[in-house]
């Protein structure tokens, strides 16, 4: 896949993180406009993210979330320096990870 980008500040014990990853996200059910063909399915179907090794959020995904998908949420916790790692897999098996210090 083409990558993914992720921010993360923490403020007042709460670290945002923000992620901007590009995946097509088809739903299966368009058509070429050229052949007509139906292009085939391809979404992220499970996205975990990480801090320090442990399980912040778990997101199971379907066809209804839109191409290259922005993701925000807030969890407690968070140092400076500190790891938050995001990893995501697809419905064709493909999947990819990035890691963001928080600030």
């Amino acid at each position: 896949m083409a990558g993914m980008r992720i921010r993360a500040r923490t403020e007042d014990g709460v670290t945002t993180v923000k992620a901007l990853i590009k995946h097509p996200m088809e739903t299966g059910l368009r058509k070429d406009p050229k052949t007509g063909a139906k292009i085939p399915a391809h979404h992220i179907t499970e996205l975990v993210c990480e801090h320090e090794g442990r399980t912040v959020l778990t997101c199971h995904w379907g066809t209804a979330v839109s191409k290259d998908p922005f993701l925000a949420f807030a969890f407690k916790g968070g140092k400076k320096g500190e790891t938050v790692r995001i990893r995501w897999v697809d419905n064709k098996g493909q999947s990819e990870e990035a890691t963001a210090q928080i600030g």
